[in-house]
């Protein structure tokens, strides 16, 4: 072989493996500023915190002057908490049951008791929730652990649920702790020491302990992206755990050398996400998870931008203002409904405050604007959380917000071309359908599906995920329904449904703008067993009205194709037609290829009912005749 023929080979086999798994060595931190950079910016101690000190009551009064009312109302009510204590069987329970929530509820309302305390102390200032807050520190720093029963076994040797002795491992819930806590010492690390310095010497030896220690110790966090196996996902845990180490790194760590190494080794795994995600800034998570994972991303890179006086800011690249402006894009109106592809939730719309400061920081007027549009529907009011951090920072947004015009995006598409998915908005249409590949983050078996609101109310619509327990995450996900390509608007082709893994993923995927035309072979998405071979759909928006086209070929079928739509509201069935949202809209299909069942899906689950209430619906269209090949089409109108 010529060595410009094997040249070209090696750089297409690049190509491919990129392409494969849309990984970029962009490192537009640890890539652009190395540790002796970083070193010479890192600001001394505490200096680059953007607030008074406790103490500075003047400044803490004008603050909290438009909410001081509603944050002492909550701290006076938290006065008298009781301190729940997590029991052993209570992280039993994930491995008997499946059970996550009979720990986590008691914890998180510990932590929300304490975040209420803490601001009102701040507002306040006169120690009436001091020694609240001791007890809620003294509560914390006597538990085992931090993490959670349902991410401890990952990162133990037992692979266990209980807490193993002297291991300490950095998750969710560990990471927001840590980051609460630390900002508790900063705040009022010298009232506390006037009651005793016991207090605040156990609490910094803590948080060293349990977070800043084995974060440096360890590579094999799977979220710290260090250690990366094939097809492994890189997700919101990375920008969100980081967050959480800068934070304890810069409020805690007073040896230098310590905080500088683990500032720079957080820029280096922060890299891995930003790496991760594609170039045109779609959360493959969707956009409840939008605020755990580039929310997230600005709040790191926001602290390490004030850390380092501004010096290390890469707010002005593109991917960063990509990742900020999708949560505007993903918004479809009315009871703050949301493309809810994957495991998010079809509610939401976000946090104003935040989408303001990272449309702020990315100069984004679209984020800004929309942020302003929420905050009038919403309650923006001082929210009492684990994350005090963002509640600090709303201090400094609520005036900006408040003096900003509201308004939506108006365009008229967004094309994510290489996350492949499309949002199109016509009349009172919006439209949303995705590509992509079934190993996705919080993947569903969904390539191809789509929904479709009008006058901001759902008709055809992708369920989400109810509430997470032990099958969630494990090798039963698939047995979940909602995570089944057959419960959302997608084919079951021969028998066969859509499968798990990187393999599985659309082909030839197309947007065209000109007629608002999407389309997709889905064929790659379904087991070798389906014999499908093409499966070309199409769904073309036409004055309002949507038309859905399959042309395929399938080898040697045994069975007859059935065509799901999942459903808002109770469909009533005719002839050849299917009624729709009570008689508001119509779905036509040709009676003479298919025979029509509807079937009443009861929400159970809390987490489902809250968004669709007692029932969504699924038509199910079963092909009179077994065909090696053909064309369907429905028409919504």
């Amino acid at each position: 072989m010529k060595r410009t023929h094997l040249i070209v080979l090696v750089i297409l086999l690049h190509s491919l493996l990129w392409s494969s798994t849309h990984a970029q060595s962009l490192n537009l931190l640890a890539g652009r500023f190395d540790q002796a950079s970083l070193q010479r910016v890192l600001q001394p101690e505490q200096q680059w915190v953007p607030l008074p000190l406790a103490s500075d009551r003047s400044a803490w009064v004008k603050l909290f002057a438009p909410i001081a009312g509603s944050v002492l109302e909550e701290g006076n009510q938290a006065l008298d908490y009781q301190w729940q204590v997590i029991k052993a069987t209570d992280y039993l329970a994930y491995e008997r049951t499946g059970s996550r929530v009979i720990m986590e509820k008691p914890l998180n309302e510990n932590a929300i008791a304490l975040s209420r305390l803490f601001f009102a102390e701040l507002a306040e200032g006169k120690g009436k929730y001091l020694d609240q807050i001791i007890n809620g520190v003294w509560y914390f720093t006597e538990m085992s652990t931090w993490s959670l029963s349902a991410h401890v076994p990952a990162f133990q040797s037992s692979k266990r649920t209980l807490p193993q002795a002297d291991t300490h491992v950095v998750d969710l819930m560990a990471g927001d702790l840590g980051s609460m806590l630390s900002w508790i010492y900063y705040f009022y690390k010298p009232a506390m020491d006037q009651v005793n310095p016991e207090i605040s010497a156990r609490l910094k030896k803590h948080i060293q302990e349990r977070i800043i220690q084995p974060y440096l110790s360890r590579n094999d966090m799977w979220w710290q992206a260090f250690e990366l196996k094939p097809e492994q996902l890189v997700n919101n845990w990375n920008p969100w755990c980081n967050f959480n180490v800068l934070t304890c790194l810069l409020l805690v760590e007073d040896n230098p050398e310590t905080k500088l190494a683990g500032v720079y080794k957080t820029m280096r795994s922060v890299d891995k996400f930003i790496n991760y995600v594609k170039s045109d800034g779609a959360c493959e998570e969707g956009p409840s998870y939008w605020g755990h994972a580039a929310g997230k991303l600005y709040d790191y890179l926001q602290l390490l931008s004030l850390a380092t006086d501004r010096q290390i800011d890469i707010f002005n690249q593109p991917i960063v203002r990509n990742m900020g402006e999708y949560i505007a894009q993903s918004y479809i109106g009315g009871d703050n409904w949301v493309v809810n592809f994957a495991d998010a939730s079809a509610k939401g719309g976000g946090d104003p405050y935040l989408i303001f400061r990272y449309g702020e920081a990315v100069q984004s007027p679209d984020m800004m604007q929309f942020a302003a549009y929420l905050a009038e529907k919403k309650n923006t009011s001082l929210k009492s959380s684990r994350d005090i951090f963002r509640g600090l920072e709303d201090l400094l947004t609520i005036p900006k917000l408040a003096a900003t015009v509201p308004s939506l995006p108006s365009n008229p598409h967004k094309w994510y071309a290489e996350t492949q998915f499309l949002y199109l908005k016509q009349g009172d249409v919006f439209f949303a359908a995705k590509g992509g590949y079934n190993n996705e983050s919080h993947n569903h078996n969904d390539i191809g599906t789509f929904i479709f609101y009008r006058n901001q109310q759902p008709i055809f619509i992708d369920a989400g995920v109810g509430t997470y327990n032990k099958k969630t995450f494990s090798n039963e996900r698939y047995d979940i329904w909602t995570m089944q390509s057959g419960y959302h608007n997608l084919p079951t082709i021969n028998g066969r449904d859509q499968q798990f893994g990187s393999k599985y993923r659309a082909r030839e995927v197309k947007f065209d703008a000109k007629n608002n035309r999407f389309e997709l072979d889905i064929a790659g998405a379904y087991p070798e067993s389906s014999g499908v071979k093409t499966w070309k759909r199409s769904y073309q928006l036409e004055q309002e009205e949507l038309v859905i086209r399959d042309i395929f070929a399938i080898d040697r079928p045994t069975k007859p194709a059935v065509i799901h739509f999942l459903l808002a509201e109770k469909p009533q069935l005719t002839k050849d037609e299917v009624i729709l949202n009570h008689g508001q809209y119509k779905l036509l299909f040709d009676a003479k290829l298919f025979d029509a069942a509807i079937e009443e899906i009861e929400q159970d689950d809390p987490r489902l009912g809250n968004v669709w209430g007692k029932a969504i619906y699924r038509i199910s269209f079963t092909a009179k005749k077994i065909v090696h090949k053909g064309t369907y089409q429905f028409i919504v109108k």
